[in-house]
């Protein structure tokens, strides 16, 4: 007997609180068709006042603060019906903490150090769950180290004159023109990306919500048998 087809609209609509393309083509390729909200947290001003209530911050702090930030932002613009994901990526190098460069120049510094060596990237991903009384809210870390290729000045001053490394945590894509320039990653190459397909699994599971809840209508495979 062939498999039940799933529903065209899921029954549990996600919401993405992220501006990112990336991020929403990551889900859509897993199944599933975002809402999407954009959050207008000013994370300079997030992270310095979190600072300042509990002290220093470690990247993976730094990258779940900006993701709880933002679902918070935009769950409490919704309806109480709302799912809603937050998501942030910080690359941690040198024991330092790199979002996106603030202009070409910096861009071009950070790849002359980054060539050759490696780095992690931490993704902060955080869920509000406001569709019962109480709701869930939960959020967790996915961390992947990122190897880099060796690149000449030559090779860095052009990647930097396209403009993709302006507008990502780490100055790099892995699935864009960057990609070229990543030679291996350890752990979960989606959290590299902007979104840990796995870890997202996990956080709807906790919060009661199965996988292909907020799966909709995708094309299956013919039946083997």
């Amino acid at each position: 007997m062939p498999p039940s087809p799933l529903p065209d609209v899921p029954p549990v609509q996600l919401v993405l609180a992220s501006a990112s393309p990336a991020r929403r083509s990551t889900l859509r390729a897993a199944g599933i068709e975002p809402a999407v909200v954009v959050s207008g947290v000013d994370e300079d001003l997030a992270v310095a006042e979190a600072t300042e209530r509990y002290g220093p911050l470690g990247p993976a702090d730094i990258a779940l603060l900006l993701a709880r930030a933002k679902a918070e932002d935009v769950a409490v613009r919704l309806d109480d019906r709302a799912v809603v994901l937050g998501c942030d990526s910080v690359l941690e190098f040198d024991g330092e903490v790199h979002g996106k460069p603030g202009n070409a120049k910096e861009a071009i510094s950070r790849w002359r150090r980054m060539r050759g060596r490696s780095g992690v990237l931490h993704t902060g991903h955080w869920l509000i769950d406001e569709r019962a009384t109480g709701g869930a809210t939960l959020g967790a870390t996915a961390s992947t180290t990122v190897h880099f290729a060796t690149l000449s000045d030559e090779e860095i001053e052009a990647y930097v004159a396209t403009g993709e490394p302006l507008t990502v945590a780490g100055a790099f894509t892995i699935d864009g023109l960057g990609g070229a320039f990543v030679t291996a990653v350890e752990g979960d190459h989606h959290n590299v990306v902007g979104l840990s397909l796995p870890l997202l699994r996990d956080l709807l599971a906790d919060a009661g919500i199965e996988w292909f809840d907020v799966v909709g209508s995708v094309r299956r495979l013919p039946d083997p048998g």
